[in-house]
């Protein structure tokens, strides 16, 4: 018997590549010709998207999902979407004429859809990103390369699944589901900008109840995104209260300090247009997909732009608290590290990089900054100098032989505790002495670790295995005067990430700024022809 038909064709195709490893069998780039090649072997290179030379509804829904692709922050044209959508119509159009399709064109196209399920789904499963790259911060563990991909292409198409085993690679996050509904919500509100987007801005901040000539464009700029239309005139001057009320409101959902006051930080976010928040939503859902799979049953998570950190147990938050975290240029990195142990009471050995910036600079105006804030000089023996047997005229950053102590106390600019997980970074989270930054909207105030606003709780729940350990007990070790080091009966993840964007649970997109500018470079990097990383 003669081998014929479009599986006789598939395997040629596959043939022809081996016979010539430089050529494209279907006439264009294949992105994945090895995972091809497997899947199409284990079934006999039979065709996975047609039946009796007809395309399945399998074919036409995965059309569909590459198509809705862009509501991931990915491009559909990378996904063959164009050869597709061109294929599709010349079939329907041979079937409304009664004409026959080669079999080798339908090979063809079987392949190309197929590897378009392994693409789309590789950058689903890993990212389509390199998230190792300096440019964008990231030193998270990620998910392993498997043969996932492969193993969902098999049940898509056997099981009549393509959505199913697509969605399966998304990220295990319930999040990631809710930032594409809101992705969605960008892409119809775009259909509707203005054209004219006018950029708002005032050398004053407004304040609650005074009159502007701006408040007319705020009101009618939060029409826009509310998709209502204001009660008071759009022609009032008078920040009234009922606009009052919206603004708290939205500036909740920046993670603004809800005070009503119309400022820099309110207006930068009221002009970026739904085209920026397409952006926005594209780059953090990449790094949504570059997290590790992992569900974690206790973690403390700390996210860089929302100035935050959260204690979650069991997909429970039972503790937020405000954070404060690295300068931009002193960046806190993004990394994750199990916690070990506790110190209270702590001493604080001044790093380098502080060394040479600020304490020398300091000491050498004036020696007596040293007592003031409770610092000593040490030798690398534990011995104490005295600063005034030291020219300091002579000192520089590069010649300096000893390390600066702050002692404990209220003072300690590690506060009365610190949390400690080892790392490359010498980070860490720890209290803070200066409580009334908490309430300033921009917290990137920090050398790179994380100062959190509520120490006590979280040194409570941390400890809870440990009964003897009572809040009693924990703040009399807090003032305590010496340091005290606690290990923790378990190792705890703590993960620090930098997301601009996300929907919490009830649907909302949580908006942030980009304070690291690292958003920019991750979008132009995502819509590169050329992908820097390519999945399993």
């Amino acid at each position: 018997m003669i081998d014929s038909g479009v599986s006789f064709e598939i395997r040629h195709l596959f043939e022809f590549r081996l016979e010539d490893p430089g050529s494209s069998p279907v006439g264009g780039d294949l992105y994945n010709p090895d995972q091809l090649f497997q899947f199409y072997s284990s079934r006999k290179f039979k065709e996975a998207w047609f039946s009796e030379d007809r395309l399945t509804c399998n074919a036409y829904e995965m059309r569909y999902l590459i198509q809705q692709s862009r509501f991931d922050g990915l491009i559909p044209d990378q996904y063959h979407l164009n050869r597709i959508n061109a294929f599709f119509q010349v079939m329907e159009q041979a079937l409304k004429g009664g004409a026959v399709v080669s079999p080798i064109e339908i090979a063809k196209m079987d392949v190309v859809l197929s590897d378009a399920f392994l693409e789309l789904g590789s950058h689903l499963y890993l990212g389509k990103v390199d998230p190792g790259h300096r440019e964008f911060g990231w030193e998270l563990k990620r998910k392993e390369p498997r043969k996932e991909v492969l193993n969902k292409l098999q049940l898509a198409v056997d099981g009549c699944e393509v959505r199913k085993s697509l969605e399966a690679l998304y990220p295990d996050f319930p999040m990631y589901k809710r930032m594409r509904v809101s992705m969605m919500g960008f892409y119809e509100k775009a259909r509707s900008t203005p054209s004219s987007w006018e950029r708002l801005t005032v050398s004053k901040s407004i304040k609650p109840y005074e009159r502007h000539q701006l408040i007319p464009k705020v009101r009618e700029r939060l029409d826009f995104w509310e998709g209502s239309q204001s009660e008071a005139s759009q022609e009032s001057e008078w920040y009234d209260t009922l606009l009052v009320r919206r603004i708290e409101q939205y500036q909740k959902h920046l993670g603004l300090n809800p005070d009503g006051v119309i400022g820099n930080a309110t207006l930068r976010a009221l002009n970026k247009r739904p085209e920026d928040l397409i952006k926005q939503g594209a780059v953090n859902l990449e790094r949504m997909r570059w997290l590790p799979d992992t569900v974690l049953n206790e973690l403390i998570l700390v996210n860089i732009a929302n100035f935050s950190m959260d204690y979650i147990k069991e997909r429970d938050t039972l503790l937020h608290s405000n954070a404060i975290v690295g300068r931009a240029y002193r960046k806190t990195p993004v990394f994750n590290a199990p916690m070990t142990y506790l110190v209270f009471s702590p001493t604080w050995t001044v790093p380098p990089t502080i060394l040479r910036n600020d304490v020398i600079p300091a000491v050498k105006k004036d020696i007596g900054y040293l007592r003031s804030k409770n610092m000593r000089i040490l030798t690398f023996g534990g011995k104490e100098v005295d600063p005034h047997s030291i020219d300091w005229s002579k000192v520089t950053a590069s010649n300096f032989p000893y390390m600066v102590r702050q002692d404990p106390g209220v003072a300690n600019s590690l506060g009365l505790v610190k949390f400690m997980f080892p790392n490359q970074h010498n980070v860490y989270i720890h209290d803070t002495p200066s409580r009334e930054l908490f309430s300033r909207d921009d917290r990137a105030l920090s050398s790179g670790c994380i100062r959190i606003e509520r120490p006590v709780e979280l040194a409570r729940l941390l400890l809870a295995d440990q009964p003897l350990w009572t809040e009693d007990r924990i703040l009399a070790a807090m003032r305590g005067g010496r340091e005290q080091t606690v290990m923790l009966r378990r190792q705890i993840p703590v993960v620090i990430l930098y997301l601009t964007f996300w929907t919490d649970s009830a649907g909302t997109p949580q908006i942030r700024h980009d304070l690291y500018d690292r958003d920019e470079a991750l979008f132009k990097a995502l819509n590169e022809s050329v992908v820097v990383g390519r999945g399993a």
